[in-house]
Parts: structure tokens; sequence; C-alpha cells
């Protein structure tokens, strides 16, 4: 469930401590004027933070601290749309373009210095997003939440008294050389770094930026070469210029980032909107704003937006990927291939989900060696990751379709100990252990899903159809009736079976109402037609029952949602 407040009611620290408690799975994002802030969360440990409209963003700090290349971060950045940080910095890793220690080092420094500038907000608000945990993902950092609230509370009192000397970055400082020249105490490593900036010239937005270091620890270094009275106050910048139109585009662009990610769309389509008028063949502004439409259910206008966003050159395999998902949803699947293979060219690195998009799709047009051979590029491409949850569902599927049951059931258990909770891989094991004769622990599987996700209408009608041919017709009855209530439009052999049972107990009013429910929804159904035939002789047992094991289909899967 979503947590939302206002920082006037509960400040951060204690909101970071309730998730970290709680052991909480997801992201906590704050906004306060314009600006937003993301901290991710898994069981508790904060495993990434960031200000999506900082000025030192990660790959621009990796350039100027000089661990990569400006060639290497525009690789990395174009083809396909990063979510945040993390991505770059896997993409990075991926290609072996950085050591992996120094990223890492870096990668939590930029995580404690986004959660200490957000300790600094008073006022905005709040909202806690759960997500379930991903063990595909690879975490970078995994940080205790109270390691982090005692630093930030320590900043915090420290600012306060940087600020009655430094009450803004607006301000230009200048060194005294002589009292320079006579000092008797070294300077620290930061003010001695910060010494060849303070000339008079650059106020301390301008040395934060040049220096590469973080407003606390050039402020805290100013403050005290003042106390020293090493460098004096020379002057106030004015205004401050308005940022060019292409930082303007990615500020714009970042927020909209950040509201789409936790859920704010109408907030996220304004700021994608601001970037579109700013520069018009921005593909990924475009590219979100399609995803917003498939959300709000407007597909033709998600197609169009893609198609429009897909022919700037600098266009991200994303583009491709999603015009491929909406493709196959309307069921033009060698267009939806197609789009595929342009995905895959304009990906920089191999993307595990787009050959999982392949295969899924293969698996749709009946071709399961082509199926398989995509899961095996998908496997592939995550490397010492593990796979998603929908990639052991497609792959559990393939086995199935071609025969081999023994490895259909050892993809699924190998899926569902990588992600308890993941009710379709459940689904698809107990299916394949029915069609193994094992009925009854299919059943307990069914059950045990249940208990996940009481809510999903396909593991209901499975069970009920277990309790069906077991002729155990109360159970039957009582959920067949929790698919009708869950999924009213679930399908015609729900009410057939219903009927079928309610017939042999001798509701005759129940059998004819299901029984009509069914033909309605499957006018050619000679069985439905016949049985209802058969009530004109009620007491004789002259009808058609469904033909055992006829419907009994593998989940839909999990969930496949655009990226």
């Amino acid at each position: 469930m979503a947590i939302r407040g206002n920082l006037s009611e509960a400040s951060l620290a204690d909101v970071l401590q309730l998730l970290a408690l709680g052991q909480k799975t997801g992201c906590l994002s704050v906004a306060q004027d314009g600006s937003v802030g993301t901290v991710s969360f898994v069981s508790g440990r904060i495993v990434h933070a960031e200000l999506v409209n900082r000025r030192d963003r990660f790959g621009d700090r990796l350039v100027r601290l000089g661990v990569i290349t400006p060639d290497h971060l525009a690789l990395v950045s174009t083809g396909n749309v990063p979510r945040d940080d993390r991505d770059l910095a896997q993409a990075l890793l991926a290609q072996g373009l950085i050591d992996r220690d120094r990223l890492i080092g870096e990668y939590r420094a930029q995580v404690d210095e986004a959660v200490y500038d957000l300790f600094r907000w008073s006022h905005g608000s709040f909202t806690f997003e759960p997500e379930a945990e991903d063990a595909s993902d690879e975490l970078l950092v995994s940080v205790s939440a109270d390691s982090l609230l005692l630093e930030s509370a320590r900043r915090v009192d420290e600012w306060t008294q940087i600020a009655k000397r430094i009450p803004s970055l607006d301000l230009i400082f200048a060194l005294d050389g002589a009292r320079i020249a006579e000092r008797e105490w070294p300077l620290s490593p930061t003010q001695e770094r910060l010494l060849p900036l303070l000339d008079g010239s650059m106020d301390l937005h301008t040395v934060i930026e040049r220096s590469g270091l973080g407003e606390f620890e050039v402020g805290k270094a100013v403050f005290g070469l003042l106390t020293a009275e090493y460098v004096q106050r020379v002057g106030q910048s004015t205004e401050r210029r308005p940022p060019s139109p292409e930082n303007r585009v990615a500020e714009h662009r970042n927020l909209g980032i950040a509201f789409y990610r936790t859920g704010m769309h109408d907030e996220a389509q304004r700021e994608f909107r601001r970037v579109l008028e700013l520069r018009d063949s921005d593909s990924v502004a475009r590219f979100y704003i399609g995803l917003l439409h498939v959300r709000r259910g407007a597909v033709d206008d998600a197609l169009e937006t893609f198609v429009r966003a897909s022919q700037e050159p600098e266009a991200p395999s994303a583009v491709f990927h999603n015009l491929a998902y909406l493709c196959e949803q309307r069921g033009e699947f060698h267009a939806a291939m197609g789009y595929l293979d342009e995905a895959t060219r304009r990906a920089k690195v191999p993307d595990p989900r787009i050959a999982l998009s392949r295969a899924t799709l293969a698996l749709r047009m009946g071709n399961v060696t082509a199926a398989e051979s995509a899961l095996a590029d998908a496997r592939r491409a995550w490397g010492a990751r593990q796979p998603s949850a929908a990639w052991f569902h497609a792959a559990g599927l393939a086995a199935a379709l071609a025969g081999d049951h023994a490895r259909a059931a050892a993809v699924l258990d190998d899926g569902i100990a990588l992600h308890p909770h993941a009710v379709a891989l459940y689904n698809n094991l107990a299916v394949v252990h029915e069609r193994r004769g094992q009925a009854d622990f299919a059943a307990r599987l069914l059950k045990h899903a249940l208990l996940e996700d009481a809510h999903c209408a396909h593991l209901h009608k499975n069970l009920g159809d277990y309790f069906y041919r077991a002729q155990r017709y109360e159970e039957a009855v009582e959920a067949y009736a929790r698919v009708i209530r869950l999924s009213p439009s679930h399908g015609p052999d729900v009410y057939l079976k219903l009927g079928n049972v309610q017939y042999r107990r001798g509701a005759f009013a129940e059998a004819r109402a299901a029984w009509e429910e069914a033909l309605a929804r499957d006018p050619s159904n000679d069985i439905v037609r016949a049985n209802l035939d058969s009530l004109r002789h009620v007491g004789s047992s002259a009808y058609t029952d469904v033909v055992p094991g006829r419907d009994r289909r593998l989940a839909g899967g999990a969930e496949r949602r655009p990226q």
C-alpha cells in the first residue's frame, strides 16, 4: 500500500526509520518546489538515492573526475532509456568501461550526498510506492538507514552554523594571499583543492561545479577559511543566468521521469510536454508520453506517439521495443518482430528484455524452437544476474509446449526458488504436475499460490477444475463463484462447468442460468446447447459433460508491461 504525507507533518528522518524498521522494499519520492528526490529500499536498506535535477549528475561527475571519458558516457547514454543512475552504472560495468571498485565507491558517495541533501528539505510532500523485490537486479550498494540518519543529522546541525556565515551560494570569495602564506597550521585536503578556485571571480555555485565536490564539503571548507580569515567575501553574483535550453530540457526530462516512476502521471506528462516545447525532436520525452498513453488505455494514441518518436535518428531502442509490444497486442506479429529487430540493433549492449519479448512473441506465433533460442539469448544477456520471473514463465511454457514436462517442472521450480511470490509460476507448475498425473500435488501448489494472491481469477479457475474432476462439487461451486466475482468475463467454460455441477446437485434453475450465460458468450458451443436441451427432460442424465482436461491451460503468465 502506498504511503503519502507532508514533510511538515512527518520529517524525512521519521519516514526513513519507518521504512527501515518495516523492512520495506520500494521507492520513496520527495518533492519540493519543483525538485524531486528519490530513495530506493530493498528489505529496509537503502540501495539508491538521487536528486533527479541536481547539477552534478552521476555520469557528469564521473567525467569530471576523469573516471570515464565523455565518449564513454555518450556510448552508454544512447540506445536505451536509463531509469536512473543505476542503469548507467550497470551499463558502464557491462561494457568494462570502469573499474568496479572505483564505480561502487563513487556511486556510494553519490547516494550518501543525495540523502544528506534531502535532509535539508523542511517542506514538501513524500510518496512511498512499494515494489516487489526483483532477484534479477544486482545491488551496487546496500546501506543501513541508521548510519545515514546519524550523519545527516550531524550535517544539518553543522550547516545551521555554516549558514550564519555563508547564507547563500551566490557569494563570491577571494583568498588573502598574505595570510595564506603565513599560515601556521596546514589546510585540509578539501581546502587545498579549493584555493585555486577562490579567486574572487566565481560564486560558490560555480566553485561547487568546478571542484566536483558537494555543497556541504565546499560550505564547510570555506567556513573554516573564513573563520581563520584566510578568505574574505568580495561580492555576490548578480541574478543567476537562466539555464541554457539544453539544461532546461534535461531538467524537465529528469523531473518527468521521476514523476513517472512514482506514479504521478499528470505531473510527468506536464514535464514531458515542456521538454517537447523546448525541443520537439526529443524522442525520450515522446517515448514516455507514449507510455502514459498505454497506461491510460489510449492504445491508438500510444502507437501514434511511438511511431513519431521512432522517426528521430537518436530514438532509443525502448521506443521500438514498445512498438513491438503494441503490435503484438493488436495481433500484428510480423510487424512486432520487425520492431524487435530494430530494438536489438539500437541497443548498445544485449538487452535481455528484448530477447525475452522475442521469445514470448515466438511462442504466440507457435514457433517453440525460435522461442527457446531467444530465451537462451536472454539468459546470456543477464550474465551473472538471475533472470526475471517472466523468463522462467516463458521458459517453462516453451518446455511444456515442446512436450518436455520434466524440464518444464525443473525450470519452474528454479523460478519459484528465486521468485517465491510469482503466482504465475506456481500456476504453471501446478498444470505441469497435473498433466504428469500428480493432481493432488498440483492442487496444493494452487492453494499456496492463492495465499500469495487471493484475487487471481485464473488460480481459482484451475483449483475449481481440480475440485470438479475430483467430484468435490461444493468446493468447485465456491471456486467458480470466486472466478465470476473477480472476473465476470473470464470465459464460457467456467459457466459451463458451473451449470454441470448445479445440474448434478438438482439445482436446475441455477444450471439453466449458468448454461445460458455460457451460450451467450459462445453461441457456437454445441455442448452447452445440448445441455440446455437436456433440461427439457429433467431427471434424465442425458447431458453432455465437458471433456476432462480439455481446457486445462497454462496461465497467461507473469504480467508483461511496457518498459
